[in-house]
């Protein structure tokens, strides 16, 4: 199989810490010759996330901050086959890009996503991502950070990623035909708002979100609650 060229997208916003350690991550990805292009799409960082971003040879989109928005910009600037979207705190594990190269060469188009886990330690952790990735099998729909791996045309034809600050992911995922697979590889994400917020409790505020979400409330509104 000849390889996939992919653009990998990545939202920030204030993210150098984070970034550092995504970008890392990225490394057996250029081993490989899968990656064509890295976009960061920054929403007006206030530390050294532009510095860094350039540094990696990223080519920076930059705009209002909202996550929906930075991606539809990154994605838009976007010139490969395949597009791979990930936030700045996920980190792709060991042998990631052996899975998208063989997910590429065997599939039917179908979009891609990995396997959740938390860097964090315990069993709170393990029953947490485990929801998740049931979720994500059972109903088709993973979140931003498990990462999206999707064919440009594709997302072209889904309309792309909707200028909101927060369910962009969701609202892309069910205009998808084609549906979704779990990648063979692991994406491990920050546990910073589990551990500040208790596990059981940040959890069920996530759920509650998609709920209101399904029930008609704006992203605006849920952004806001969200914050708080």
């Amino acid at each position: 199989m000849a390889r996939a060229k992919v653009s990998v997208i990545i939202p920030t916003l204030s993210s150098c810490e984070d970034l550092a350690a995504c970008l890392n991550s990225l490394g057996e990805g250029l081993s490989e010759g899968l990656i064509r292009e890295l976009i960061v799409t920054d929403g007006r960082s206030d530390d050294g996330t532009l510095a860094l971003a350039e540094e990696a040879g990223a080519v920076v989109v930059s705009g209002e901050k909202s996550r929906g928005g930075q991606l539809r910009r990154g994605c838009a600037s976007a010139s490969g086959e395949w597009l791979l979207v990930l936030h700045a705190d996920t980190q792709l594990g060991a042998g990631w890009a052996g899975a998208v190269i063989d997910h590429i060469a065997g599939s039917s188009g179908k979009a891609g996503y990995f396997r959740l886990t938390y860097r964090a330690k315990g069993l709170a952790p393990r029953v947490v991502a485990g929801w998740a990735n049931l979720r994500s099998r059972m109903f088709g729909l993973p979140y931003g950070d498990q990462g999206l791996l999707i064919r440009a045309e594709d997302y072209r034809d889904a309309k792309g990623f909707d200028d909101i600050p927060l369910m962009e992911d969701v609202a892309l995922i069910r205009r998808l035909k084609k549906g979704l697979t779990m990648l063979d590889a692991e994406a491990s994400t920050s546990a910073d708002r589990y551990l500040r917020q208790g596990w059981f409790w940040r959890g069920t505020l996530n759920i509650l979100m998609l709920l209101r979400y399904f029930l008609g409330a704006s992203p605006e509104k849920l952004a806001r609650d969200y914050a708080k």
